[in-house]
């Protein structure tokens, strides 16, 4: 295990001039506007496919800061690095073996630790540049890293073994921004695991320190549904570390290898779904306003399964018939939830931290966002993984009138 947090204060200069900087490819010359995620939005509305996000009230600095965990723990953390030997990376093949590195937050002893950055200051960069982030908006590598997550390196971990919930981010996002969610799932027993896919993002810091940039995010013809089979192939390679013999984290001895659920937030999703199909150590999963790639066949997920999305993407009978399809072959335990006012980003943390540097909202309050993000996926796998009921899962509630079932 390695971990790679800073880096040196002649590489964070140099960062911090690739964002601010005069150069005519930097994101001071670019256009006033910030790109919320990729530009390829598989799962929205067509009519708000390409929607940016314009600065309203420019922020002079930015101190981004995530919602405090839930439950009763406080959530660790730690960053591995895992090499698969027996797979050449499928997008750069010059490069060697698949690499990943992956985010474990765990259940751990409040007062422990010390906090935990959002993302080396290399991950920022690609992430500002990639989004074309403006100047005005106050966010610079330094900002974006040190953005608070309630998340303590080196905590201490509370006894026993616990479940284990892979999450894995949408197209062209960073393992971080799924961190709201990964924190509260460990303050509630869970030990979570954030898969970041090499080169499908705007950059993941690897063992040796580099941070490469994402590979196919331009490709128009880029093959989606083995994307989402090539992501089922990581988690798969990272359930295999984390629960066999010499595994390459620490503190395995938490994980009840029985009890393994996977979420993913839109390719993610899609990945979930392609995981279950393939591997059956993953016992329940989760959707978040992703398009499947493909729709699960009739028969390939006997196991629960939850579909969470914004109800403006999918309705029942909307344009992505792939729920239709998928939630006619589900053959488990399942779930179809929509969230009213919500967009594709209200399940990660990129609305909220949009939001905080002066950006405008989706018609459902990111910080909304969050809670029922939280709420829902917590729930359901505490049912499927736990044996625990919650009636959240059973209908509408006066609490979360947002949250919609198409189907009962």
């Amino acid at each position: 295990m390695k971990r790679n947090r800073r880096i040196s204060a002649v590489a964070v200069l140099a960062l911090a001039a690739l964002v601010a900087g005069t150069g005519s490819g930097s994101a001071a010359t670019a256009t006033p506007s910030a790109i919320p995620v990729a530009t390829h939005v598989f799962d929205a509305a067509p009519a708000t496919a390409t929607a940016t996000a314009t600065a309203t009230t420019p922020t002079p600095s930015f101190r981004g800061t995530l919602p405090a965990p839930t439950g009763p723990y406080a959530a660790g953390e730690d960053v591995i690095h895992l090499t698969d030997a027996s797979r050449p990376d499928p997008w750069v093949p010059a490069s060697g073996p698949r690499r990943l590195t992956v985010t474990m937050v765990y259940p751990a002893v409040p007062g422990t630790g010390t906090p935990a950055p959002y993302m080396t200051l290399a991950e920022a960069a690609g992430s500002l540049q990639r989004r074309k982030m403006p100047a005005s908006s106050g966010i610079t590598p330094q900002s974006l890293s040190g953005v608070t997550t309630h998340a303590f390196d080196g905590a201490r971990p509370q006894r026993g073994k616990h479940p284990l919930v892979v999450l894995s981010p949408a197209y062209e996002d960073p393992r971080t921004v799924l961190t709201s969610l990964a924190t509260d799932l460990a303050s509630h027993g869970y030990v979570v695991a954030l898969v970041g896919h090499t080169y499908e993002d705007s950059g993941e810091t690897l063992a040796n320190g580099e941070t490469p940039p994402c590979a196919i995010c331009d490709d128009p013809a880029l093959d989606f549904d083995a994307l989402a089979a090539s992501r089922a192939l990581d988690v798969s390679f990272v359930i295999d570390r984390l629960t066999h013999g010499n595994t390459a984290w620490p503190l395995a001895h938490l994980i009840d290898k029985h009890e393994i659920g996977m979420a993913g937030h839109s390719i993610g999703g899609a990945a979930a779904a392609a995981t279950m199909i393939a591997d059956p150590r993953v016992r329940a999963g989760v959707n978040m306003d992703g398009t499947f790639h493909p729709a699960p066949m009739p028969g390939q997920i006997d196991r629960p399964f939850l579909m969470l999305g914004a109800a403006a993407n999918h309705p029942a009978g909307g344009h992505d018939t792939t729920w239709g399809q998928t939630w006619a072959a589900l053959g488990g335990y399942r779930k179809w939830l929509t969230v009213a006012g919500a967009d594709h980003f209200s399940f990660a943390d990129l609305d909220l931290l949009l939001e905080e540097a002066g950006f405008p909202s989706p018609a459902l309050s990111p910080e909304r966002g969050v809670v029922i993000t939280r709420e829902y996926v917590t729930a359901f796998f505490d049912r499927t993984l736990k044996g625990i009921h919650s009636p959240l899962l059973d209908g509408p509630s006066p609490n979360n009138p947002e949250v919609l079932f198409p189907y009962r």
